[in-house]
């Protein structure tokens, strides 16, 4: 666990829009290492998904870009190769389960159609010996009739059938990186927990790492080894799972564990976050989070905190500099 697969350092996104240059991820950084399930979370709005376009290389060209910042794979840099290197190393070296199979999955090709694309690109297998391994993935995601699912097309489908061609897709290549966008977002609930259970056995299989996106924190729990905390396009806290659940540092982080029912107690509302996340055009001067958070104070309103290390933990929060002298410029 000690091998990084993943670093992303000082990332910042910008768009061009009609209105101007907005940035909706700002000096991200942080690193995914061998084996490692690092999952990352908040609203939407937050910056998580454009995160992970930038690392795939599926920003929308020529409006979205890499303002400043270096994306790493394996410790060679990747966040400036043009698409056909990056087509290179997609579903190679790395791969994406996007949130909704239905618009991801190509209505008119057939599922071994489609499924057959990133073993012609990255292997040399043949047509037959392409049909074979795709039959076997597909058992291998626990798909029934999978000599027959594979002629057909993604209508025929239900949803968490979708998901495992989904997951089939990244996996036939045995790719170094898994990037979940909100796997489970579109599925039921007993849906949602079969898949994350066979995206942890294909992990942990593989010895591969993983990046997962997602806005429920249930699922951050149940999945992930370390979490960062992202909002208005900043990681706002940083640290593994039992800390964040037992010791949340930012407030923040504070009122998206506050806001999960809980089963020991019986109130008429559950508590939730006043206001919305700020557009990126909109960001507050000082703290990004200081027009909700409960805590504010003069300070979170004119000056921006950096990100403190906190023993185990690092916080971006006013709060926390009397605790600490040490401004992380990368997450480490």
């Amino acid at each position: 666990m000690n091998n990084k697969i993943l670093e992303v350092k000082n990332l910042q996104v910008q768009f061009k829009t009609s209105m101007g240059i907005v940035q909706p991820v700002s000096g991200v950084d942080f690193q995914v290492n061998e084996g490692e399930t690092l999952g990352i979370v908040g609203e939407s709005g937050c910056g998580k998904s454009v995160t992970s376009l930038a690392v795939m290389g599926l920003l929308p060209s020529p409006t979205g870009y890499i303002a400043e910042g270096e994306i790493l794979l394996e410790g060679k840099k990747i966040s400036h190769l043009n698409d056909r290197e990056m087509r290179k190393l997609r579903g190679n070296d790395i791969a994406m389960i996007f949130q909704e199979p239905m618009t991801s999955l190509n209505p008119v090709f057939t599922i071994g159609e489609q499924l057959s694309e990133p073993l012609r690109q990255h292997t040399k297998l043949g047509k037959k010996e392409i049909r074979q391994r795709i039959i076997e993935m597909l058992k291998l995601v626990g798909i029934p009739r999978s000599e027959e699912i594979i002629d057909e097309y993604p209508h025929q489908l239900s949803g968490g059938m979708r998901q495992r061609v989904m997951i089939s897709l990244a996996m036939l290549c045995k790719p170094k990186l898994l990037i979940a966008d909100e796997p489970t977002t579109a599925l039921d609930v007993t849906i949602q927990a079969q898949i994350l259970d066979l995206m942890k056995k294909i992990k942990r299989e593989n010895q591969m790492a993983m990046l997962l996106i997602t806005h429920d924190l249930g699922v951050i729990a149940e999945t992930c080894d370390r979490v960062i905390v992202m909002y208005a396009g900043q990681i706002v806290e940083n640290t593994d799972v039992r800390t964040l659940f037992n010791d949340p540092k930012h407030p923040y982080s504070q009122g998206l564990l506050a806001s999960l029912p809980k089963m020991n107690e019986r109130k008429q509302s559950l508590y939730s976050i006043k206001g919305n996340v700020p557009r990126p055009d909109e960001i507050p001067k000082g703290c990004a989070f200081s027009t909700r958070c409960p805590h504010v104070f003069d300070k979170c309103r004119t000056e921006r905190p950096p990100l403190l290390k906190l023993n185990n933990q690092s916080c971006r929060c006013w709060l926390y500099e009397a605790e600490t002298q040490e401004v992380m410029s990368h997450v480490k």
